[in-house]
């Protein structure tokens, strides 16, 4: 399958195979967003060396593991090692033997092979500073899931370590543009109103996408990936949290209490919601899921005090329609879909959905050169889906609307949008502008109240702009 997407990263890797010094490089980011896909297809398995960790194995069994891969690319037997000081020996053996022009050493799901006591990453210290970064025809690639500890050991490592990278490449889920363009790939030929709604419940994670089955329905497959008794992802919120994070259960009571308030929680409210002490502790935790991409941290308007809110598209489908529930019924998603709790969830994830491709909301309105902050915004009088404070003297207020008819803007919505604005001129000094901009996934009546309020309209098909 080919590639899709990744440009900057592919650019990167291009760049890495052609040079003529020692590199060391670091790809990390959340659990099946394809990071090894990439790496693998990239180099093609071409490899001098390659091994992965073990998920919850013992050092014995990771240093095992690691053995046989030296003996299956060295083609030859060698001594059994006793430590990790040994392994990385036997690897320098491996890599000086080599013909190919640039040697491509990776070492997949690295944090796994760091067990407690293992000493692995003093030896992997050891190896590179005393050896590897004097091999100018030596690429040394880590990888790993867990994207706290490659932040923590590898990225910002203080010790040996530190300032040794020489790139690092943080993979994000694919945009709604990449979406669409692996599903099409892979002959699924859906609208981008059911492209759309996909994401809102996978987000861009290739390896949920790759599970849709092109010859059914998309509420078919949710129901197929879900809520069936065998549901292929039925333990993947289990399985995600607890492969990514230790003593997960604190992670997901952060991420349980988030999902209940769309504009995010401060800090004290978390401590509130959780019961979990106001220490170093959590403020690890909320790094560690904002490095894995699960919640987000953006500072409110005149505001000194970080929130965090939930951005994870599949948790907060899971919080919202699997936590807790039994499902017996096969068609659960194709029967929840007649119901108000969809729709609220629409129209919520439409939001998320917005705030994950700001980047196509400001290419739509001309200000991708214009110095922004874009969050949502509560007034003691009103509350605002998105607002974008411009450095050209604008504050821009973007009101989304996911709707499966055309929508119209009612006389009643049109006094709360001027009541919005007024709030916004009061809360801004007098010298900023206040545009609206309706975001929708359908285009709008151009009525009375639509044609004196809304400055510009972005589509559905802006939002997949690449």
């Amino acid at each position: 399958m080919q590639l899709i997407g990744r440009k900057r990263e592919i650019e990167e890797l291009k760049r890495l195979k052609e040079s003529n010094q020692a590199d060391f490089v670091a790809v990390y980011g959340r659990r099946r967003v394809g990071k090894t896909w990439l790496v693998r297809s990239f180099f093609q398995d071409q490899f001098t060396f390659y091994a992965t960790g073990i998920a919850r194995g013992t050092r014995k069994e990771q240093i095992q593991n690691f053995y046989k891969s030296i003996c299956s690319y060295s083609k030859s037997n060698h001594a059994q090692p006793n430590d990790w000081y040994e392994t990385f020996d036997l690897l320098k053996e491996v890599i000086k033997r080599s013909r190919q022009r640039r040697k491509v050493v990776f070492l997949d799901e690295l944090p796994w092979m760091d067990t407690q006591k293992s000493e692995f990453l003093k030896a992997l210290d050891l190896f590179w500073n005393s050896w590897g970064c004097m091999q100018h025809n030596l690429l040394f690639i880590v990888c790993g899931s867990a994207a706290s500890w490659m932040v923590k050991n590898i990225i910002r490592n203080k010790g040996g370590l530190h300032n040794r990278l020489t790139c690092h490449l943080h993979l994000s889920p694919f945009t709604l543009a990449e979406t669409k363009t692996y599903l099409h790939n892979q002959g699924v030929r859906w609208n981008d109103d059911l492209i759309a709604e996909c994401y809102m419940i996978m987000g861009g994670i290739p390896y949920y996408l790759h599970l849709l089955d092109r010859s059914v329905s998309l509420a078919q497959n949710i129901d197929r990936l879900f809520f069936a008794p065998d549901a292929l992802l039925k333990d993947e919120f289990d399985i995600l949290y607890k492969s990514l994070f230790k003593k997960s259960e604190d992670y997901v009571k952060i991420v349980s209490a988030l999902s209940k308030k769309r504009s995010g929680y401060a800090r004290e409210d978390i401590v509130k919601a959780t019961g979990l002490a106001n220490g170093g502790g959590l403020t690890r935790k909320l790094d560690e899921l904002e490095q894995c991409s699960f919640i987000r941290r953006y500072i409110p308007v005149r505001g000194r005090t970080p929130i965090y809110q939930l951005v994870d598209f599949y948790s907060l489908f899971y919080f919202q329609f699997l936590n807790g529930s039994r499902h017996f019924d096969r068609e659960a998603w194709l029967h929840l879909q007649t119901t108000p709790r969809y729709n609220t969830w629409l129209g919520l994830s439409f939001e998320r959905l917005c705030f994950s491709h700001t980047y196509a909301i400001q290419k739509a309105l001309g200000i991708t050169g214009v110095a922004t902050k874009t969050y949502p915004l509560q007034t003691p009088n009103a509350q605002m889906d998105m607002v974008i404070e411009r450095a050209d003297k604008v504050v821009t207020l973007c009101e989304m609307k996911y709707t499966t008819q055309p929508y119209a803007i009612t006389k009643q919505e049109a006094e709360k949008l001027r009541h919005r604005v007024e709030e916004l001129n009061g809360f801004f000094p007098a010298r900023k502008q206040v545009l609206v901009t309706l975001v929708s996934n359908r285009q709008p009546k151009r009525n009375i109240y639509y044609n004196s309020l809304i400055t510009n309209n972005i589509s559905l098909s802006d939002l997949f702009s690449e």
